[in-house]
């Protein structure tokens, strides 16, 4: 806001963080959950299934999950007035 930012574009800022975050987050427990299954898979012989219904599932809940937990500060942050913010940096 202090170099002509409007509260628009500060809260889709901050909700975009939130959601690649959440996402990469999202990403990272795919990724270990996959290796998991096929090291289970391999050393105790269980069989396992990693369905892809399951990953979506996985990437939407993330999304939401950064949705939600992300509004709250960005909406706090888009109403935020600029010299406070700046004084308190």
């Amino acid at each position: 806001m202090a170099i002509g930012a409007r509260g628009k574009d500060i809260m889709l800022q901050f909700l975009m963080e939130a959601i690649l975050i959440s996402i990469t987050g999202g990403i990272i427990g795919v990724i270990l959950g996959i290796v998991s299954s096929n090291v289970v898979t391999l050393t105790l012989s269980w069989p396992t299934i990693v369905s892809e219904s399951s990953v979506v599932l996985s990437f939407i809940v993330c999304a939401v999950t950064g949705i939600f937990f992300g509004y709250y500060p960005a909406q706090k942050a888009s109403r935020l007035d600029p010299i406070e913010a700046l004084r308190y940096e």
